[in-house]
């Protein structure tokens, strides 16, 4: 008996190392599979999947509830990571099914990538997508006054840079106020010199390359921000998030910053999938967040 339970023990550990492993190498394709295997659809839809551009990455998928709801309800745009060369808005159908059963509706955006997108590319298409979700979400019980941006790495790096830098948005004829609030997962926040090829491939030809960094554009009137980080990250290292949270405090902008002990630049991903998501703080926090700025803004009359 005693060797069975140690056989299925070391069973349990190498699957669970695998997995991890899967993760690192396959990322969020693996991570949604899991978590829809884990969770299961959580009265999740995939409503609409809209291009935007010629680019094949110029596409946002919109997610809600298989139920009818009665009120617009609050929005999560969701911008994926990959080191602005790789990745897909088709893969993180797990976010939608952590934030619609929470009351949300749900955008994943995509944006062109190295080689066809470099900078400026990623900022055009992430707040092309913040235009196209206001204008457009209210058809699918969305209210176009209370989205909270939030992405991952290289997406968190896009929604802080899109409403820091003003430019973007009056791109689009926007202003701060377009955004109830902005989340951003393990994000590259100042990182000039450019140390990765990734970040030389995506921004090295800009002169002068400052220009490109997110902390450079810290001012008083930017929309709430959550910054989260793995204190074991070790692709962007924490003090991108920490920095740029004291230097918005500074100036009198609202942030809030959280390092988690023991976790890594996926981890923070991770926590918001199944059956991770109820182990760890993660969705806690930023659902209080996500809560909070948005119930700071008046909730539009009933879907007509």
């Amino acid at each position: 008996m005693i060797w069975i339970v140690g056989t299925l023990l070391g069973l349990a550990v190498l699957l669970a190392l695998a997995l991890a492993v899967a993760i690192q190498v396959n990322g969020a394709r693996v991570l949604d599979t899991v978590d829809r295997i884990a969770g299961g659809a959580r009265e999740t839809v995939l409503l609409e999947q809209v291009r935007l551009g010629p680019d094949t990455a110029q596409v946002v998928d919109v997610y809600g509830s298989a139920n009818k709801i009665a009120k617009p309800s609050p929005v999560v745009l969701f911008v994926h990571g990959g080191g602005w060369h790789s990745g897909d808005p088709n893969d993180y159908g797990f976010i939608a099914r952590a934030f619609v059963p929470e009351g949300f509706v749900v955008v994943t955006a995509g944006y062109r990538l190295h080689p066809d997108g470099v900078f400026p590319a990623m900022l055009e298409d992430t707040v092309g997508a913040i235009a196209w979700t206001r204008a457009n979400i209210s058809r699918f019980g969305g209210d176009p006054e209370r989205i909270i941006l939030m992405g991952h790495s290289a997406g968190a790096y896009n929604v802080v840079m899109g409403v820091l830098d003003r430019q973007w948005l009056e791109r689009e004829t926007l202003g701060p106020e377009a955004v109830a609030g902005v989340i951003g997962l393990a994000g590259p926040y100042d990182f000039f010199p450019f140390t990765s090829d990734s970040a030389r491939n995506a921004f090295g030809h800009v002169e002068p390359g400052e220009a490109t960094q997110p902390i450079r554009f810290v001012q008083p009137r930017s929309p709430p921000m959550l910054l989260l980080h793995g204190a074991q990250d070790t692709v962007v290292q924490p003090r991108n998030s920490e920095v740029l949270a004291a230097s918005l405090k500074q100036v009198g902008a609202q942030a809030e910053l959280k390092v988690y002990p023991g976790m890594d630049h996926t981890d923070v991903l991770v926590a918001i999938a199944s059956p991770w998501r109820d182990r760890r703080p993660v969705m806690t926090d930023i659902l209080r967040f996500a809560r909070d700025v948005s119930a700071s803004v008046p909730v539009q009359d009933e879907i007509g």
